[in-house]
């Protein structure tokens, strides 16, 4: 097959919300990832083939530097992945985490469900595994991961996301260790209850992580729910984000729907939040609306936090919703149209309309962006 040729179309604000059987719903303008998907279940793939299709091509792309090897250094300089897999059908779960020097971590996680009683593996003995099981060892670390954590080395190990340590985390280079009593300034204490500062103390933005979410519906009316990612850069080595935590990276269930969420992990899995929506679909909410009340309480605790989420019901509709941003992207092919389809969103706006799951056209205030794909097989 040969690359895609696409067309850009903007078309207005209320357009359809994909009413067909099969469909692919994806976080961030990953195009190419949503293609590989679709062009699974065009061959009668299962959804679980199409979420690992889809989160490998984005693996294989390095998409926005934030999926797959050679992005988001830790404070070694290494690049870790985690992913998960989920079938909706059966509920079986594969997962890994802090998965080093293995780049296909969709894969793995699903080498995981299928070759194991397990639900996530992590570290060194997840790699482990991964030989056993025929995946090849390599360095994940690429010049563009090492040039960015030689750039955070030179300004002082900033962001930092070490806290009452010395030397000063906010000033300085480890190694740390914890501050005693005696060592401790109260005047520079946070209090228990103030809003986390990861988004402006620490710049965590959408170009510092993110997470290719996907959730497929298939042509037997089965759901799968993935994710992938090399997570926060320049976080402390060891660190797992929500990405591989089910109900939390994202959940599919057959009868509900399925969810998917993208941003700052260490606040967001917290709060179970793609559990929280399937299960308001599960009780009958539209996915919009089931977003916006999975989403509220994490902007409760944590206001300046960045995330997104998207959701599904098994009728086809879908929603998403953003905090944080000014405006999000994501990606939907379904059997509406035959084309990727790529809606922006504004965020704020997001969390205040809601959207009927029995209606006929999605009511939120959407740009639709079609690519009308020219393919040469």
């Amino acid at each position: 097959m040969g690359q895609g040729l696409y067309w850009v179309v903007l078309i207005g604000v209320m357009v359809g919300a994909g009413s067909g059987v099969r469909i692919v719903i994806n976080t961030w303008p990953v195009t190419n990832s949503t293609k590989a998907a679709w062009d699974t279940l065009l061959i009668n793939g299962s959804a679980v083939d199409a979420v690992v299709s889809g989160c490998s091509q984005c693996e294989a792309e390095q998409c926005r530097g934030t999926v797959g090897p050679n992005g988001s250094p830790d404070e070694e300089g290494e690049t870790t992945l985690d992913a998960m897999i989920m079938d909706g059908s059966t509920m079986d779960v594969g997962a890994v985490g802090c998965l080093r020097r293995v780049k296909t971590a969709i894969a793995v996680a699903r080498a995981v469900m299928d070759h194991t009683d397990h639900t996530l593996m992590v570290g060194d003995l997840a790699t482990k595994f991964a030989l056993e099981m025929g995946f090849s060892e390599t360095n994940l670390t690429g010049n563009r991961s090492l040039s960015k954590w030689k750039t955070w080395l030179a300004n002082h190990c900033q962001p930092n996301f070490r806290q009452d340590v010395t030397p000063d985390p906010r000033q300085s280079c480890g190694p740390y260790t914890p501050k005693t009593q005696t060592m401790e300034d109260p005047e520079e204490q946070d209090s228990p209850g103030n809003d986390i500062q990861s988004a402006s103390a620490h710049n965590i933005g959408e170009d510092n992580h993110d997470t290719i979410g996907m959730i497929v519906i298939d042509q037997s009316g089965r759901i799968s729910a993935g994710t992938s990612t090399n997570g926060l850069t320049y976080k402390i080595p060891g660190r797992v984000g929500d990405s591989p935590i089910m109900g939390a990276g994202s959940y599919a269930m057959n009868g509900a729907g399925g969810a998917a969420a993208t941003g700052n992990g260490d606040v967001m899995m917290k709060f179970l939040p793609s559990f929280n929506a399937v299960s308001q679909m599960q009780a009958g909410v539209d996915p919009t609306t089931a977003l916006q009340k999975a989403m509220a309480p994490i902007i409760k605790f944590y206001p300046s936090f960045h995330g997104a989420m998207i959701a599904v019901n098994m009728d086809g509709k879908y929603g998403a919703v953003c905090h944080g941003y000014t405006n999000w992207t994501f990606c939907v092919a379904d059997d509406s149209s035959s084309e990727v389809q790529l809606h922006f969103i504004d965020c704020k706006s997001s969390m205040t309309g809601v959207n009927s799951a029995n209606a006929d056209t999605y009511q939120a205030k959407l740009l639709l962006i079609i690519f009308i794909s020219s393919f040469v097989f």
